[in-house]
């Protein structure tokens, strides 16, 4: 049975210590002495695929997540991680709490820019990408303005448009080595980005808008697999300003990438 139970607290969601957990095969162990406690309320929860639809199991997930301890679940039973693995695909491109579990659908115009979704995004502080997908999705992240640092996990080809559109804090991408597209208006606003790494990456097009008004943005480095970027209505890497010396028009992204790719460093600090 799991005893002593842990639960931090980080912005006021519930996290799990994994270091506090002792192995067991218990499932009714997995809340004892804790906030999920069936014992310790009135209406009791029940287990498995009832309990997966309630808050006190939502909370439970976005703690694992939060603490980055997933790997904690192997403490639980068989029944449990089925569940957990089941709930995974629920929270699918719905924004709960601090995490949004992506994958790899659109998100229309008109969701993307509801009230509640928007709320909802601007909560966000990490993003979990669902395993087996190729493509993140139009829109995905649109408005996560809290979002700081996204790990793109291998297999990914395509940042779709608008992906991460508006997330104003973020400052650190990984990208796979599998990426070969970023699509119209991906990181257009994340005025807080100041480098980008496509250099390992497969990555060919860049689309319209792609990282304009990334006003932080001092390095690059792209692979010579890079051939095509949209020019149209101001080019991919407007009011950059910072990326390239004034005498290179940084509306004209012909002319930037040839520099980026021609200069030694890809450092310019004006």
């Amino acid at each position: 049975m799991l005893c002593c139970l842990k639960i931090l607290r980080r912005n006021s969601i519930a996290i799990l210590d994994p270091n506090s957990l002792e192995g067991g095969d218990d499932e009714e162990g997995v809340f004892e002495g804790s906030n999920f406690d069936s014992a310790a309320v009135e209406n009791q929860a029940v287990g498995g695929d009832d309990f997966m639809h309630t808050d006190d199991f939502r909370r439970l997930f976005v703690g694992f997540v939060m603490a980055d301890t997933l790997v904690a679940m192997r403490w639980l039973d068989r029944k449990w991680h089925k569940v957990v693995e089941k709930k995974l695909i629920e929270f699918e491109d719905e924004p709960f709490g601090e995490i949004i579990v992506h994958g790899g659908n659109d998100i229309s115009v008109g969701e993307a820019i509801s009230d509640s979704r928007m709320e909802g995004m601007e909560q966000v502080t990490k993003v979990v990408f669902l395993l087996n997908i190729t493509k993140i999705g139009d829109r995905a992240c649109l408005y996560a303005s809290d979002l700081v640092v996204v790990d793109i996990p291998e297999g990914i080809t395509i940042i779709g448009n608008g992906s991460f559109h508006h997330c104003w804090s973020l400052k650190e991408i990984k990208f796979p080595k599998s990426l070969t597209k970023i699509g119209d208006l991906s990181f257009l606003g994340c005025y807080s980005l100041e480098k980008v790494d496509l250099l390992h990456t497969k990555v060919q097009e860049l689309g319209k808008w792609a990282f304009s008004g990334c006003t932080s943005l001092r390095e690059m480095k792209v692979p010579e697999s890079l051939q095509k970027f949209d020019d149209d209505e101001g080019g991919v890497f407007e009011n950059c300003s910072k990326l390239a010396p004034s005498d290179i028009n940084i509306r004209d992204s012909n002319a930037v990438v040839f520099y980026l790719k021609t200069k030694k460093t890809k450092t310019h600090i004006p």
